[in-house]
């Protein structure tokens, strides 16, 4: 990783722990099976690349540029993606451990969480308008004051969200979840 500027690349099996890297630009690059948990990825910017079987946890990404990135089948545990720069921030997700990970006051419009444990994950404040939680756990997420505009939370679980502090307009619930969202009015549902 001494370039400054990788393009169209492949990283297999990359093992980067615990280090810094800063100032690098990823374009239409491929990483699978990498390593990067307790990295720091300072003023970088990852642009159109693919995260597969990756282990990323506790990763750092502060000031950094992330823009249409998938993320397949990853550790993703303890990520604040809210120091990523705001601007064209895009991420999808499918198969992947977000546990403790916080979105706070991203804007994520129409963002796919497929499959995904989203345990004790921050979405504070985050637009996720038309965003997709397919098959997700999401034991206590933080949702306070998040736009929740036409998500689909159909097949998710373990929510608790609260609609006074919330906008849920349009969003789709599963009848399962209904407890979820009338847990702070202490009432018992059969």
């Amino acid at each position: 990783m001494k370039d400054l500027i990788h393009l169209h690349k492949n990283f297999d099996k990359v093992i980067y722990t615990g280090q810094n890297v800063s100032s690098r630009e990823f374009e239409n690059c491929i990483f699978k099976n990498c390593d990067f948990s307790n990295t720091a990825f300072l003023s970088c910017s990852f642009l159109d690349c693919e995260f597969t079987d990756c282990n990323l946890s506790m990763l750092g990404l502060t000031g950094t540029s992330v823009k249409n990135v998938i993320f397949k089948n990853c550790k993703v545990l303890g990520i604040a993606f809210h120091t990523c720069t705001d601007f064209l921030f895009e991420v999808n997700f499918e198969n992947c451990m977000l546990d403790f990970t916080s979105f706070a006051h991203k804007k994520m419009p129409k963002t796919r969480f497929i499959n995904c444990s989203l345990k004790e994950t921050s979405f504070a404040g985050t637009v996720l308008k038309q965003a997709v939680f397919d098959q997700c756990d999401l034991e206590r997420a933080v949702f306070n004051d998040a736009d929740l505009s036409g998500c689909d939370f159909t097949t998710a679980s373990n929510y608790q969200i609260n609609p006074e502090n919330t906008i849920l307009k349009k969003a789709r619930f599963g009848l399962q979840g209904i407890p979820g969202l009338l847990a702070q009015y202490d009432i018992k549902i059969f």
